[in-house]
């Protein structure tokens, strides 16, 4: 069965642990893919949000997670952890410890609520999303750009929070946290 989220088009503002005001733009469609040609819609709340259970973490930049029960792999809009799993290029400065806070952030039925920009999917199929954990509000993608756990990753069109992570990288680059000491 395939999930697509219906069009809304709304604005939401989250706040991050950090005090940062997030101002998204508009949602448009997610497409969820499966294995049947069934469409279910499934629509965000009032928010802009779509609630979801983490069932993975596969690195310190991609999870999976399920979705009213469709399985998706989402890579985190923005941000780019060092390589742990890739399967051309070896593990990287600081990937393990990335890879283990992600870990610690979201484990395995972590609810979790995402929010998507313009561009829905990736080239590998995956679904480009802004990740919350449901229970905090904790903006995943930012905590890991400001605290050093990876550095911003400005990839058009989804770059309506580009300068909210080059603003946090400056912090953890000034402050040398994370991979900013290490690496």
């Amino acid at each position: 069965m395939a999930a697509v989220l219906a069009p809304e088009h709304s604005s939401s503002v989250s706040k991050s642990h950090t005090g940062i005001v997030v101002r998204i733009i508009s949602l448009i469609a997610i497409a969820v893919s499966s294995t049947t040609s069934c469409t279910t819609r499934i629509s965000p709340d009032a928010g802009g949000r779509v609630f979801a259970t983490v069932t993975k973490v596969v690195d310190g930049d991609t999870v999976h997670i399920s979705i009213s029960g469709t399985k998706e792999e989402i890579r985190l809009i923005g941000v780019d952890t060092p390589e742990t799993v890739h399967p051309t290029k070896p593990v990287q400065c600081y990937g393990p410890e990335a890879s283990a806070h992600t870990k610690q952030l979201l484990p395995r039925g972590t609810r979790v609520y995402v929010v998507r920009d313009i561009e829905s999917r990736d080239r590998y199929g995956r679904l480009l999303a802004y990740v919350y954990r449901a229970a905090d509000n904790l903006f995943i993608n930012n905590e890991l750009v400001l605290n050093g756990w990876a550095r911003p990753y400005p990839y058009p069109p989804n770059t309506t929070l580009e300068t909210t992570f080059a603003e946090s990288a400056h912090h953890a680059e000034t402050h040398r946290l994370g991979l900013w000491g290490r690496c």
